[in-house]
């Protein structure tokens, strides 16, 4: 299309035009502005995305507040005290107060951001975006319609959660996490399709609030089979205790919606079949991209070669002022990465980027019981790969911090090469404060530096990061307690062509 016609066209011109308000387009958004350009963000339903509703504050505010339950209740029930029970009208509030501050936030940013003060950099509008060619965006909002022309143009319209064929999903018998969060009393039943770790974090949120039977279908012979056994077996052992039932190795045959319950049907390799009716569903089985609205075939965009994604080479899809990043780029779907992305994106646009994204330090948090924090390899991966290194190990029993907290159950691991420099290839910490030791492991990944570093530091006093400091000194022969001794609680080996030998440690 002629470049002139195309801007008389339009209603507005704009350096950016982002699709998608969530975590992943708000960021590209807000990076545009620092340098200096004009941006349109159009958002179909609500700013923030999943990273505000039905999604990470959401539900990690029901894990906080089921994690406080569940603290409640392991220090009253050892003195011979009733269980503590909170009405599901008090947790509701909490969270709706935690997304409402969060949306707050996010309207009178926007608001103040729109006004003359900040030169108009940003125009916000809601509506669904698609497009009428590379560089035009129709925007379709309550029957009214506009064109927006961008130079260059975001694609960040997230994903949503997968469903099942051939099953009755009303959001009021049968949830996606979309839904579940919005029940109006605890299900007395409620089993969760899918042993991931949505499926597992709302299976922990749910038993520690201990007002629900909760059940799992897992189709593998134990859960997050993606992670070390040491770690799937902490994590299956402490919803087992809760009350959780794990059908392990299960085929699920049918799962029907009758109303006021549903009953699920499973098989099992030994020809073993049972039937089940629970008061509620939850199904987790994965998210699917936003891309069906968006009418890429008349900008030229291409999808993945499976078809599902949007295809990219480090954000830039095959038209190159056209860009892809969060979830409908398919990598990984995480908030931080969507965000990484988008600013990443952005750079490479108007800034210098010279550094491909790089995806191998990527800090994570399962919101599990106990939490579970990783960055870089497992062991699993390692041996899969037949890729020799040292790994230790040590219990957070001997960690001042964690006796303190009377909250003595989990481990950090760190894994290592099998050489004399020794760099950090991974490491997965299990247990309380979890989540904030893991940084420092990351960044040192990043920067490609040895683990003298960690051992030299002066940690704070008692801190759960002493325990890193402690798996160093063990591999660097140094540690205060030793391997050979607390052989229950400490672990030093190497792992050479799928085989373990103790490293001894004196």
């Amino acid at each position: 299309m002629n470049l002139l016609y195309s801007l008389n066209m339009a209603d507005e011109h704009f350096d950016l035009v982002v699709i998608g308000g969530g975590p992943a387009g708000y960021a590209a958004a807000m990076r545009a502005i620092d340098y200096g350009k004009r941006v349109c963000l159009i958002e179909r339903e609500r700013v923030g995305g999943a990273g505000v509703y039905n999604g990470a504050l959401s539900s990690k505010t029901l894990w906080e507040i089921s994690q406080k339950v569940a603290s409640v209740n392991d220090t009253i029930q050892g003195k011979g005290r009733e269980k503590f029970y909170l009405n599901w009208e008090d947790v509701s509030a909490t969270v709706d107060e935690a997304v409402f501050e969060r949306k707050f936030q996010y309207s009178c940013h926007l608001k103040l951001l729109q006004t003359e003060t900040m030169k108009k950099l940003l125009t916000y509008h809601r509506g669904i975006g698609r497009f009428i060619n590379d560089h035009e965006i129709e925007i379709l909002h309550d029957g009214e319609k506009r064109i927006v022309y961008g130079d260059r143009i975001i694609v960040a319209t997230g994903s949503r959660p997968r469903k099942m064929d051939g099953v009755d999903v009303d959001e009021r018998t049968i949830f996606t996490s979309d839904g579940i969060e919005h029940l109006t009393d605890y299900p007395k039943s409620l089993v969760i399709v899918g042993a991931g770790v949505i499926g597992c974090e709302y299976a922990t949120i749910f038993s520690n609030l201990g007002k629900t039977k909760v059940y799992i279908i897992d189709r593998q012979d134990r859960i997050l089979p993606f992670e070390d056994a040491d770690i799937s077996t902490i994590v299956s052992e402490n919803l087992e205790k809760k009350g959780v039932t794990i059908h392990h190795n299960a085929q699920l045959e049918r799962l029907e919606n009758r109303g006021d319950h549903v009953e699920y049907e499973l098989s099992y390799p030994d020809g073993k079949r049972e039937t089940i009716q629970v008061e509620k569903a939850l199904l987790s089985i994965g998210r699917i991209p936003n891309v069906e609205q968006l009418n890429l075939e008349a900008a030229g965009v291409l999808m993945s070669k499976r078809g599902v994604h949007i295809g990219d080479d480090d954000t830039i899809t095959n038209i190159p002022h056209i860009y892809a990043v969060g979830d409908v780029s398919g990598r990984i779907a995480l908030v931080n990465m969507g965000e990484i992305e988008a600013r990443h994106a952005v750079e490479l646009a108007y800034g210098s980027v010279a550094e491909r994204l790089n995806y191998d330090n990527i800090c994570t948090i399962m919101f599990l019981q106990p939490e579970v924090a990783a960055v870089g390899f497992n062991e699993q991966y390692c041996l899969q790969n037949n890729i020799p290194v040292k790994i230790v190990k040590i219990d957070y029993s001997v960690i001042a911090r964690a006796i303190a907290m009377r909250k003595t159950q989990g481990f950090f691991k760190i894994i290592v090469t099998n050489d004399s420099e020794m760099k950090i290839l991974g490491m997965r910490a299990v247990g309380e404060h979890a989540s904030t030791a893991i940084q420092a492991i990351g960044l040192l990944i990043k920067l490609d530096m040895p683990i003298h570093v960690i051992a030299e530091l002066i940690h704070p006093h008692p801190s759960i990061a002493e325990g890193i400091q402690e798996c160093v000194r063990m591999l660097l022969n140094s540690s205060i307690f030793k391997s050979s001794v607390f052989k229950d609680k400490l672990a030093c080996y190497s792992l050479v062509d799928g085989v373990k030998t103790p490293l001894e440690r004196l």
